[in-house]
């Protein structure tokens, strides 16, 4: 007898968490000193340390004082013994549906959605339309015997990851919550019971073009998702007195594409943002560190920010010194404009491609934050409680190329090469990509993971811009 698949429904609505967001609150500011220096630079500008910055040279401070901020930093970076100084400012996510041209298709996952059977997939249970969506097809997915990524570490930061998701527990290292400062990484607790009691119930709902609703969002920092609501009438109803955080969800769906792509690779949880979507530099600047002090091998980094913070590139470039590759969505304002990570010089940036091959009406392209592109429409991913979810938006397209990496780094270390013996730019994109030379509104072209098989350069070179 088949088994009813759980697949749920995002929904923007109103908030009823138990600790979500970011609380208003004095300004909080990123100093990077040596420590011997940071107790008196403290006192000489009335500045409290709040938190450890991942790093003993960073800290992270307020200052009790009202007053101009930008008076301040011009004060305190005029000091000999102070190496950086910046405003941390917020990271938070903005809701709009998207006009009708945007609004996209369920009907081209087409009979997929209606087989609700669940398949073993290396070792766990898993719906039938997330292991055989057509994306897998479109980025040349090879079979394997064994799960490809094994060894590998993908740190994800992000809103967290459930750790009961049957696809996806197996695979979760304990991680980080950045927002509470704590042990963990669950996205569970930024909802109460009862809305978790409704997550864990059997739901079976189908796509329906009707329930379809695309989220934008146009804030400093966003987390990349525009993704799909999915609900059927039974389900909104029990929703309506439980509604769901805008972004509650997304980590758990970056992280199940990165386990579609390489099943073999471990996941590391690292919340930085809450489920509304918000959170601050400060706790991304510090997940960075983590990830590269304790293992990670791939960060996948699905939000994006049009302000530059020195110290975010600052912590970047210390993970790519360790040798960790480092990929981000390009965002979903249908932009040319730069953002952060993406923009970064050593950061892998992918935009969305639909499943024609053509660019999604949603990314951001161009030169400034492109390298290469992956699907990014009806993607079939996991969702908390067990349940499953589709999504269109660059963040997943992001989660597709970090797996793809993490199968890069399985077989450099199988080979003996070094990720730091790097080749040129474009050995590495020939190594990922479909296409050559760069294109600059697809870039190096779409996700191509066979590629990576067939890539046998001596060295290897993730980095790209």
């Amino acid at each position: 007898m088949k088994r009813a698949v759980k697949i749920l429904v995002l929904v923007v609505a109103s908030l009823l968490v138990a600790s979500i967001g970011v609380a208003q609150s004095a300004p909080r500011y990123v100093l990077r000193a040596d420590p011997s220096n940071q107790a008196d630079l403290c006192n000489a500008y009335g500045l409290v340390v709040v938190e450890q910055g991942g790093m003993p040279d960073v800290v992270i401070t307020t200052s009790p004082n009202s007053g101009d901020p930008g008076q301040l930093i011009a004060e305190v970076r005029s000091d000999p013994r102070v190496r950086g100084f910046e405003l941390e400012h917020r990271a938070s996510v903005t809701e709009a549906t998207a006009n009708s041209a945007q609004v996209p298709s369920a009907g081209s996952l087409g009979s997929l959605l209606n087989n609700l059977a669940l398949v073993n997939f290396w070792g766990n249970p898993a719906w039938n339309a997330y292991v055989n969506q057509p994306a897998l097809t479109q980025i040349d997915m090879p079979s394997a015997a064994l799960p490809l990524g094994s060894g590998v570490v993908v740190a994800v930061i992000d809103t967290g990851v459930d750790p009961t998701h049957p696809a996806l527990k197996g695979v979760l290292l304990p991680g980080y919550d950045f927002t509470r400062d704590q042990p963990g990484g669950s996205e569970l607790a930024d909802v109460n019971q009862s809305t978790v009691a409704v997550l864990n119930q059997s739901t079976v709902a189908v796509l329906n073009q009707s329930t379809v609703a695309i989220l934008g969002g146009y804030a400093t920092v966003e987390l990349n998702q525009s993704t799909v609501a999915v609900l059927n009438q039974s389900t909104v109803a029990v929703l309506n007195g439980n509604a769901l955080p805008a972004e509650f969800g997304h980590g758990t769906m970056v992280s199940g594409l990165i386990h579609l792509v390489a099943p073999g690779a471990q996941i590391m949880p690292l919340k930085a943002f809450s489920a509304d979507g918000t959170g601050r530099i400060g706790d991304v600047i510090r997940a960075i560190y983590y990830a590269a002090n304790n293992g990670a091998n791939v960060i996948n980094m699905s939000f994006s920010e049009d302000e530059i913070s020195p110290e975010m590139l600052l912590a970047i470039n210390y993970a790519i010194r360790k040798g960790v590759i480092c990929v981000a969505s390009v965002g979903n304002n249908a932009s040319k404009m730069a953002v952060y990570p993406a923009s970064a010089g050593n950061v892998t940036g992918v935009g969305s491609v639909s499943p024609a091959g053509t660019l999604s009406t949603f990314s951001n392209y161009g030169p400034d934050s492109l390298s290469l592109v992956a699907p990014g429409e009806g993607l079939i991913t996991t969702y908390p409680g067990a349940q499953w979810a589709a999504g269109w938006g660059t963040s997943f397209s992001a989660a597709l190329v970090s797996g793809n990496m993490a199968i890069g780094v399985a077989r450099l270390n199988r080979i003996g090469n070094n990720p730091n013996d790097f080749a040129d730019t474009d050995d590495a994109m020939a190594s990922i990509a479909s296409v050559n030379p760069y294109n600059p509104v697809t870039g190096w072209g779409v996700l191509d993971v066979q590629n990576m098989s067939r890539f046998n350069h001596n060295g290897f070179h993730f980095h790209t811009h």
